[in-house]
C-alpha cells in the first residue's frame, strides 16, 4: 500500500542520508522524496511516498523513523484530508505547425509555457500526481525530448471532514 509519511527534522547536516539509509535498509521502496525548510530555518520538512506491504510493517517504521537522532515529528498523513502536490518540468517536441494543437491539450491544466526553442517547448504544470499522469499522457504522442518531477510534497489541511454514515429516510 501507498503511504505519504511526513518527517520533521532538524536542518542538521546527515540527516536525509541517515533516514533514507534507514528505509533502505529496511527495503522500504520510496517513490517519491521531498526535502526543504519549513517556517522555521532550522527546521526541514520531508514527504515520503513509500510502498509498506502491511499495517505492522508501517507501524515498525513509523517508530524507526521517531527514534532518529534529529527527527521532531513523524505522521503518515495517507487518510488524513491533505494537500498533495507536484511539479513537473515538461520539453516537448512542437514545431511551429503543431503549437496550437499542443497548447489547446496544454490550456485546460493550467500549464506554464517556461521555454521556446524552434521546436521545443517546455512546460511547468503543478498539481497532483494524477494531474501530471494525464498532462504526460496527453502530450506524449506529440513527442517528449526531457522530462522532470520533483516529486509529492503535502501537508494536512487545517479542517478535517469526519466521514460519518448517511441516515436516510428511505429504508
Amino acid at each position: 500500500m501507498k503511504r505519504i509519511i511526513t518527517v520533521t527534522v532538524l536542518n542538521q547536516s546527515g540527516v536525509l542520508n541517515r533516514v533514507t539509509g534507514l528505509l533502505m535498509k529496511r527495503q522500504f521502496n520510496i517513490e517519491s522524496i521531498t526535502v526543504g525548510h519549513s517556517e522555521q530555518p532550522q527546521i526541514s520538512k520531508m514527504t515520503f511516498v513509500v510502498h509498506v506491504e502491511d499495517k505492522q510493517k508501517l507501524e515498525q517504521l513509523l517508530k524507526q523513523l521517531q527514534k532518529q537522532v534529529d527527527v521532531l515529528k513523524v505522521n503518515d498523513i495517507t487518510e488524513k484530508q491533505i494537500v498533495v502536490r507536484e511539479l513537473a518540468l515538461v520539453k516537448v517536441l512542437s514545431p511551429p505547425a503543431l503549437r496550437a494543437e499542443i497548447n489547446s491539450i496544454v490550456e485546460p491544466f493550467r500549464a506554464a509555457t517556461i521555454d521556446t526553442g524552434k521546436n521545443v517547448v517546455t512546460f511547468q504544470v503543478t498539481g497532483s500526481p494524477e494531474k501530471i499522469d494525464a498532462f504526460i499522457d496527453l502530450i506524449k504522442p506529440y513527442g517528449i525530448k526531457d522530462l522532470t518531477r520533483t516529486g509529492v510534497t503535502a501537508f494536512v489541511r487545517e479542517t478535517q471532514i469526519v466521514n460519518s454514515p448517511q441516515l436516510s429516510i428511505l429504508h
